[in-house]
């Protein structure tokens, strides 16, 4: 039997369009019964353009003073925004006063961007400043602290005791410039204050010459 001319000419492009359709079909039924589609489990850094093993980092301010130094087993530099991703640093906040010694302290982690501008240093956070003159040493431990080298300043919104000698101090939220030797904790603020000696007036710790300014925001 022969086909007429006009399907004989018609076959070619009804062909493709049924195997087009054929196709279509097929590529749908995979599409709803392939499972879907493994999510990452990663935990960890972002991804690292390189890695550095137990370095030092040394930052300045934009007069050349310096901002603070770092220490740790690791660093990784992030790719996008060039921030540097460190774990358990240990570094160095500048008093910038004479006679004063530096701050010294470590986290879990720590974030530092491009510009060095800003610092964030991640999980429990533990500040040390030695004894000098007539001021005992100071002990700061708090969490998730935002810090400015340049500015030498820091703040947190987590709970925070500062001790000094025998004095102790604890709140919620607290904001520090250690270029003025001032610690204000923010909230829910309690205190025991204890005087260096007999014959000298009872202050807060650290208030005056000798220790971190310790003042009180609203207490809860």
């Amino acid at each position: 039997m022969r086909l007429p001319g006009v399907l004989r000419d018609r076959g070619t492009p009804v062909l493709i369009v049924l195997l087009a359709v054929g196709i279509a079909s097929v590529q749908g039924v995979y599409w709803w019964l392939a499972p879907a589609p493994k999510v990452s489990d990663f935990i960890g850094p972002p991804r690292s353009g390189y890695t550095l093993h137990n370095f030092r980092v040394w930052s300045y301010d934009d007069t050349g003073a310096p901002g603070f130094t770092m220490t740790a087993p690791r660093l990784d530099r992030r790719e996008g925004d060039e921030s540097l991703y460190i774990i358990s640093p240990k570094y160095d906040l500048p008093s910038n006063q004479a006679g004063v010694p530096d701050w010294q302290g470590d986290s879990n982690y720590a974030v530092v961007n491009k510009e060095g501008t800003l610092l964030k240093l991640q999980g429990a956070v533990n500040m040390h400043r030695p004894a000098f003159d007539d001021a005992p040493a100071a002990d700061l431990k708090t969490s998730e602290v935002t810090a400015w080298p340049k500015e030498n300043r820091m703040e947190t919104a987590e709970s925070a005791q500062l001790t000094q000698g025998e004095s102790r101090m604890t709140g919620v939220g607290m904001r520090a410039n250690l270029n003025d030797n001032h610690l204000e904790l923010l909230n829910d603020v309690h205190g025991t204050f204890v005087p260096r000696s007999r014959n000298r007036q009872v202050q807060p710790a650290g208030a005056g010459a000798g220790g971190p300014a310790a003042s009180a925001g609203k207490k809860g």
